[in-house]
């Protein structure tokens, strides 16, 4: 062979393994991991109040809110709703047994429906219409068990039924879909009290939702609860109670 053709040929051997280098390198270059991009919403923390799940139920119907007897609810519009003692179908309004706090079960036993009053604290809740829907129960969890009462959860007028039961109740255990609250706050929660390092959201459960707040600012703000007539003031910092004075 000539000369001139090796030297051809060796130097298409070299132009090819040049190539083959730099194809090499940038393939490498392209698949290797690159830095760690951080995530922009991993210091993000999030509540867990905020991924509770409630139920919504929306009955428009006495056969929807019989479809409940039997089972159990649970207040969660504490202190708003005023409850009687259960005569056979019919309430007493001039005479409530007192006012529902939060979380309290529920035993539904049955359904009726009773004129109501114009004014009072009955309808201070739940508007009057031609006639209140109640819902009769016991609580499992009281002094008596057995014990029958009732309070209004709707009412009738104008030729339909408009039912709160969805804004007025938890039809899951708030036990459970609080569970992440642990044991030592649902125990005070129980007693209606509230204590230093409690946010906004245990001490509604607690004192009930009747409640004046100085500010929008949820969980940096002084707010004050009704308590069912015994009222407590609030301060939170950072959504945790830091100050609890009682009023006089």
């Amino acid at each position: 062979m000539q000369t001139g053709p090796k030297v051809a040929l060796a130097s298409a051997g070299l132009f090819v393994l040049v190539v083959a280098g730099l194809i090499g390198n940038q393939y490498r270059k392209n698949h290797q991991e690159g830095p760690v991009r951080k995530d922009p919403t991993a210091d993000i923390k999030t509540d867990p109040d905020n991924l509770v799940f409630f139920k919504k139920q929306r009955p428009d119907s006495l056969a929807d809110q019989r479809a409940l007897i039997g089972k159990t609810i649970w207040v969660s519009a504490g202190g708003q709703l005023d409850y009687f003692l259960d005569k056979g179908k019919h309430v007493d309004y001039a005479h409530p047994v007192g006012t529902l706090f939060g979380a309290t079960p529920l035993l539904i036993k049955d359904v009726f429906e009773q004129k109501a009053p114009a004014t009072g604290p009955a309808v201070a809740r739940i508007p009057a219409g031609q006639r209140h829907v109640l819902l009769a129960f016991t609580i499992p969890n009281s002094a008596d068990p057995n014990t029958l009462y009732a309070t209004p959860v709707g009412d009738f007028d104008g030729g339909s039924y408009t039912m709160f039961n969805d804004d007025i109740f938890f039809y899951d255990d708030p036990h459970q879909l609080y569970s992440h609250w642990g044991p030592t706050v649902w125990a005070h929660i129980e007693k209606h009290e509230v204590v230093p390092g409690m946010s906004e959201n245990q001490a509604m459960m607690a004192l009930g939702e009747v409640m004046k707040p100085d500010s929008d600012n949820m969980g940096d703000r002084n707010v004050t609860y009704d308590n069912n007539g015994h009222p407590i003031s609030i301060e939170f910092v950072k959504n945790k109670a830091v100050t609890i004075t009682p009023e006089k």
